[in-house]
């Protein structure tokens, strides 16, 4: 599988808890965090789901 970086780009704040927990699951805490993740179905479905507040490359 790839590894992706993904970094935090816009404010959680305003955001639901639901959205709140899918940043915590993915290990984004602050503002431009980023973390590295294997490219699996689960990570996928939660980058989709936040693609309004993260940028994804391929590394």
């Amino acid at each position: 599988m790839a590894k992706i970086k993904i970094t935090l780009v816009k404010s959680k704040i305003g955001s639901t808890k639901r959205q709140k927990l899918i940043l915590e699951a993915l290990g984004l805490n602050k503002l431009n965090s980023s973390v590295e993740h294997e490219a699996n179905p689960s990570i996928m479905g939660m980058v989709n789901k936040m693609n309004h507040l993260i940028k994804v490359e391929e590394i």
